[in-house]
């Protein structure tokens, strides 16, 4: 049995991942968990004392958070440095590029079949959403392009459900997606 536990900086995170790793995990010895926080700087702050205080034997931790406009190598450092010494081997940490939104602006066939909103994914060809990743504000071009349909939790969940595993576009996204499969070996 392993405990997969993911601390994750907002709501919209678990909501996505609630369904998305049903597809992703089928393995029936596997427990998914989540601790939630509210916004990156309550990860920051409580994050090393979560990690501490964990005691389920077998488990196995994947750090979440957005990069916004900070460096990401810097945060990934940051957030490494708060895990204790006998957790790090553990844990990973992934930085969704700049935030969760990049990922569905990678896969607009998801967008338009979990918000329900035909003829979006024919955006998929422009420039702009062929590399999502860099993207600088992806919720609120996920916004604009939904004409304000998208709303964090619940978008998240309904695009998560379609949300291709191995759709390339998002690099940020397939770094996520070969992690979970890499601390699973699966």
């Amino acid at each position: 049995m392993i405990n997969l536990v993911f601390f994750l900086e907002e709501p919209s995170a678990e909501a996505l991942l609630e369904v998305l790793l049903r597809r992703l995990i089928v393995q029936e010895n596997i427990f998914i968990r989540y601790v939630v926080f509210e916004g990156k700087q309550d990860l920051e702050k409580k994050l090393a004392r979560k990690l501490r205080g964990w005691k389920l034997p077998n488990s196995k931790f994947i750090i979440l958070r957005d990069q916004d406009s900070a460096d990401c190598k810097t945060v990934k450092f940051n957030l490494l440095k708060l895990c204790p010494e006998d957790k790090k081997p553990h844990t990973l940490v992934r930085i969704a590029c700049h935030e969760l939104e990049s990922w569905y602006l990678g896969d607009l066939e998801a967008v338009e079949h979990g918000l329900e909103l035909p003829g979006i994914a024919k955006y998929q060809v422009k420039k702009r959403y062929r590399n999502p990743d860099s993207i600088q504000a992806p919720s609120d071009e996920l916004e604009r392009l939904t004409k304000r349909i998208y709303q964090k939790i619940s978008g998240s969940r309904a695009i998560g459900e379609y949300l291709k595993l191995d759709n390339t576009r998002s690099n940020s996204f397939n770094v996520f997606i070969t992690g979970i499969k890499n601390i699973l070996e699966i």
